[in-house]
């Protein structure tokens, strides 16, 4: 992600006189924040006045995430109320249009805005709301308070820049892959994780096209959790490792079937109905095992240890309109 981006459309007050936080205005939602808290408020369809309440470290964690990963594959839900829906050139901005009760009692509201537009009010909000020495993309061990009054900023956290790969991984023309030569220092739980490199007896003349590295090593030195990179590119099938500790801060509901492979450790996972957020499911999966979250589901996992997962997408880009037009499944599989 890039620095906050500095849009004139993006409504924002002037610092609180007490707490020093900013409050932002997008559509019909106001944000306020105070020293534990994030508030939200809407009016509903029927014109009365309504609001949600988060913690903040909850709140920001989610937040870091919607700006970082350019609004995911479908819904993040930031809990079981507020959320965003990515539509790719736009984003819907919801408060219970996924929670069943709500949208019963009609007191739901969806509002969709330009991407850019989004993006800038959520990135100045990120900035704002960021006090030094917390970082939103960390582990709670790792990391200081969200809580408080305001105090300075962790610009750096927050904007963060995705190291990015001109070939395959580690390749002559590639930035260095081997991780003691990039510095990042293994991870307090991964201190058992072996560092060495695989053994390559490439052809004579194929000493540039042949490379290997080790995945675990690699991901042993991650600095943030539940943020998958990128480390497998073809055409549309991405494999997306990543380091997972504590909660997934988002409700991530999907848009496609999302393949889950466990390398190590174990993450328990609630699976709901992305719709209405009826439970559907409890998943527990161990190092070794296998599971889909088909487009249908809505889930959140728990990681009691820091952990490793793979994660397969299908990032076709039309894959979403396929599923809604029912010639594409919803699930991986049918027997």
């Amino acid at each position: 992600m890039n620095a906050p981006t500095e849009l004139a459309k993006v409504i924002a007050s002037q610092p609180d006189a007490t707490m020093g936080y900013k409050s932002f205005s997008l559509g019909s939602f106001k944000f306020a924040r105070d020293e534990y808290f994030a508030h939200i408020r809407w009016t509903t369809r029927d014109g009365r006045p309504l609001s949600h309440t988060m913690d903040i470290g909850n709140f920001m964690r989610a937040l870091m995430r919607d700006v970082a990963w350019g609004f995911f594959y479908g819904w993040v839900n930031f809990d079981h109320v507020i959320g965003t829906v990515n539509h790719y050139k736009s984003v819907d901005l919801y408060a219970g249009s996924f929670n069943g009760t709500m949208k019963e009692a009609g007191v739901d509201l969806l509002e969709n805005f330009p991407t850019d537009q989004i993006r800038a009010t959520f990135e100045q909000m990120l900035d704002d709301w960021t006090n030094e020495g917390f970082d939103p993309f960390a582990a709670p061990q790792e990391t200081g308070t969200p809580y408080g009054r305001k105090r300075g900023h962790n610009r750096p956290a927050i904007t963060r820049a995705r190291e990015l790969a001109t070939r395959c991984v580690g390749l002559k023309g590639d930035l260095p892959l081997r991780t003691d030569e990039r510095g990042a220092p293994v991870n307090r739980a991964f201190a058992d994780v072996p560092q060495d490199h695989p053994e390559l007896h490439p052809e004579p003349g194929f000493e540039n096209e042949v490379h290997a590295f080790n995945l675990f090593a690699f991901l042993s030195r991650s600095q943030v959790t539940w943020n998958p990179s990128f480390t497998s590119v073809v055409k549309h099938s991405y494999m997306c490792p990543t380091t997972e500790e504590h909660i997934l801060p988002i409700i991530h509901g999907n848009d496609r079937v999302e393949w889950f492979f466990q390398m190590c450790d174990e993450i328990h996972w609630d699976c709901a109905d992305k719709n209405t957020g009826k439970p559907l499911a409890r998943v527990i999966m161990k190092a070794g095992d296998m599971a889909a979250m088909p487009a249908y589901c809505r889930h959140q996992g728990y990681s009691p240890k820091r952990s490793m997962l793979l994660v397969w997408e299908n990032g076709s880009p039309t894959l979403v309109y396929e599923i809604q037009k029912g010639e594409a499944p919803e699930v991986p599989v049918k027997f």
